[in-house]
């Protein structure tokens, strides 16, 4: 994969105009955008297809939790904007991680890749304790990294703090998307489990998602390129 590729920019706006003038800016040298809740509710399936005509691959992150006949439903309803990925949060249990997969099965050579949310890069142990879970991050993550794969999915969404464990666990083949990626030179926001694009790539992160580092910049084509060049010269962790 070209270090391009592994750049997914996500496109956090309600502005639909605003996001196909971003993905147009980008389309050269990065490798795909990522739309969620935010776009979707504001705009709608229509404005999605706005932005996959631009031809960046989609990841359509709309984190799907609901009983397996809900979640089955809507991811082929979501087929037909033909995105690259979509996600299902993995605490949503086996039966609809089966239901989910199964779906996307449906669209055969197009299927989009179902990847799992295990823990929300905002989340702390403690946070986690407040649920009523009790560990450490990683052991959760991990346990819902194993459900995801044993239940068909393609990968997790996870932290880059978390990528050597589920890379020895999961194997080289189970898809890694890390979010909560910030350049040395770019401020950390709400995220509190961050890395940097090199050092998620040298552990064996497959996709890098990057919101504000790109779009807020002066020039975001000139600072995804900048990107690119951080992570060209890493070795991919195996």
């Amino acid at each position: 994969m070209l270090p391009s590729e592994r750049i997914i920019v996500a496109l956090d706006t309600t502005e639909a105009d605003a996001a196909v003038a971003m993905a147009s800016k980008l389309s050269q040298v990065v490798g795909g955008v990522k739309l969620g809740k935010e776009f979707f509710t504001a705009n709608g399936p229509d404005a999605v297809g706005r932005i996959t005509d631009v031809g960046l691959p989609l990841f359509l992150d709309l984190k799907f939790h609901d009983i397996p006949n809900t979640v089955a439903a809507a991811v082929r309803a979501a087929l037909p904007l033909k995105p690259h990925m979509i996600n299902v949060h993995a605490s949503g249990g086996p039966a609809m991680m089966r239901a989910a997969a199964e779906v996307a099965a449906e669209a055969g050579q197009d299927r989009p890749l179902v990847l799992g949310v295990t823990v929300l890069t905002s989340l702390r142990s403690s946070d986690l304790s407040a649920m009523g879970v009790a560990g450490p991050v990683r052991d959760h993550v991990l346990r819902l990294a194993h459900l995801a794969k044993d239940c068909g999915l393609d990968g997790v969404v996870c932290s880059a703090e978390e990528v050597v464990a589920l890379r020895g666990a999961c194997g080289r083949g189970f898809k890694l998307v890390v979010p909560g990626i910030r350049p040395l030179w770019a401020t950390k926001d709400d995220q509190k489990r961050v890395l940097t694009p090199s050092d998620a790539v040298s552990l064996g992160a497959d996709y890098l998602v990057i919101g504000r580092p790109i779009t807020k910049a002066d020039d975001p084509a000139a600072a995804a390129r900048r990107i690119g060049e951080e992570i060209g010269g890493i070795a991919v962790g195996a």
